[in-house]
């Protein structure tokens, strides 16, 4: 993938931002992104978490942005002191309170970040196939226990075989799956 900026080299660099549910995905190679005024590099191997953050939480993209930024200069944890324009420049709180004080921010903070302001994670992609093959199981095991009551024994044993090789064909699914 070539370089958003310059069109020559390779991009290494990937940033993606979501405003407001629109995502914007920068590509830049290792002199744009030195150039860029969208964080800065100690050196390019070397990419500073705090100065990342900060170009994050200093955007003024969002529409409440000057609302957010009259109330935050004023906004101090009660017990480090820290004024969270000192955790936008730094990206370190001073104590595990801060992430109380500032909570109001922080989901604001998430939502421009993730889109989101609650992480939900990822699904695994089989998992549909490992509801279906459970729902499956579930029903032999009510014909197994329905065959045993009726003293249906043959019937039994091989419906029990049959939830085995359902079994063993979701663990070799799921091994295929990890292998991928």
């Amino acid at each position: 993938m070539l370089c958003d900026n310059c069109q020559e080299n390779d991009a290494i660099v990937h940033l993606t931002r979501i405003i407001n549910g629109k995502k914007e995905e920068i590509h830049l190679c290792e002199d744009c992104a030195k150039k860029s005024n969208k964080f800065k590099l100690d050196s390019f191997n070397n990419i500073s978490f705090q100065s990342m953050l900060s170009a994050i939480l200093n955007e003024n993209d969002s529409s409440d942005s000057s609302f957010m930024n009259n109330n935050l200069n004023n906004n101090n944890c009660n017990s480090c002191g820290l004024n969270y324009s000192e955790f936008t420049k730094s990206g370190e709180f001073g104590c595990a309170d801060c992430y109380l004080e500032f909570e109001d921010e922080l989901e604001t903070l998430f939502k421009r970040i993730h889109g989101n302001k609650r992480h939900t994670g990822k699904k695994p992609a089989n998992i549909e196939a490992e509801k279906e093959f459970q729902a499956e199981i579930d029903h032999l095991k009510a014909e197994m226990e329905s065959a045993v009551e009726d003293e249906r024994f043959e019937d039994a044993a091989e419906i029990r075989d049959e939830i085995h090789e359902i079994k063993k064909s979701m663990e070799e699914d799921i091994d295929e799956s990890k292998n991928i």
